[in-house]
């Protein structure tokens, strides 16, 4: 890759690992559907004017089930119970599980026809991913974090990102990636407009979880997207697809550095398998 494309993939990794620590910072003051609403909210502010400015609008709307259907699975559950759950567990862990985005997108990609799956060398990524996760929660567990919900929470958004890729990209492969993304966070904002209304909250907040909630629709909602499709366009998305291992340990060492989150026992065993386990999980075999 060019100097640009590894500047442009290391930004990406930053985007995309930093979220999980403004959301640790912005659900001290804000509820997760408040924060959910404001981070769509001023995402679907920038997008959809580029988006209508590229052309691609007409088209995302024209598919809006679809796009609605990846609203739902991409963000209107997994970005709330993701900050649901980061009232109750810290932002590294929470990356970590999201690393296993790779693992479900992987098996997901088989019930559409995909059948390198089940090489070898994939499911046997599968395999190491999936007990990292069980030894992670397993010691932070037996560590006296016993908030199972936090990580089935957290679990569970991964696995609605690996469906709404999979199925946006086949029901509307030639849609523009920004007015896809633009379309399904207006659709959000919307559905969480009556929560956020009610739960706004009514006591002054504090400057850093109201700066966090900002970059959150500024720089890790808007201008990640528009990154990503960026280095997308120059280097694929094979290689592109990469910047997830990179977002977890960005998400980990801030949360340790800046949060000053402990880097537990549960972390140490767990970070490894997983990322080993989502890059073979997530690599194609090469056709001989």
């Amino acid at each position: 890759m060019s100097r640009r494309n590894w500047l442009l993939f290391l930004l990406v990794g930053f985007l995309w690992g930093v979220p999980y620590m403004f959301i640790r910072i912005a659900v001290r003051d804000f509820s997760p559907a408040s924060i959910v609403f404001a981070r769509v909210l001023i995402g679907a502010a920038i997008l959809l004017p580029i988006a209508w400015r590229q052309g691609g609008l007409k088209a995302a709307i024209v598919g809006y089930k679809y796009v609605f259907l990846y609203a739902l699975t991409e963000m209107i559950g997994p970005f709330f119970l993701i900050t649901k759950a980061e009232t109750a567990i810290s932002s590294g862990l929470t990356g970590l599980l999201v690393a296993t985005v790779p693992i479900w997108s992987t098996i997901f990609a088989s019930f559409w026809g995909d059948k390198s799956v089940w090489h070898h060398k994939r499911l046997l990524g599968m395999v190491i991913g999936l007990i990292g996760v069980f030894l992670l929660v397993g010691i932070e567990s037996f560590s006296g974090n016993s908030a199972f919900w936090a990580f089935a929470c957290v679990l569970a958004a991964s696995i609605g990102y690996g469906f709404a890729v999979n199925m946006v990209i086949r029901k509307l492969p030639h849609v523009s990636g920004i007015a896809v993304n633009g379309l399904a966070m207006a659709m959000t904002a919307i559905f969480y407009a009556p929560f956020a209304m009610t739960q706004w909250p009514r006591h002054s907040v504090s400057i850093n979880a109201a700066f966090s909630l900002l970059a959150l629709g500024t720089l890790c909602t808007a201008a990640a997207f528009i990154v990503l499709f960026a280095i997308v366009d120059e280097i694929g998305a094979a290689r592109a697809s990469l910047v997830t291992y990179l977002n977890t340990a960005f998400a980990v060492i801030l949360g340790v550095l800046i949060l000053k989150e402990p880097f537990t026992l549960g972390i140490a065993v767990g970070l490894p398998l997983v990322l080993i386990g989502s890059y073979f999980a997530s690599r194609k075999p090469k056709v001989s």
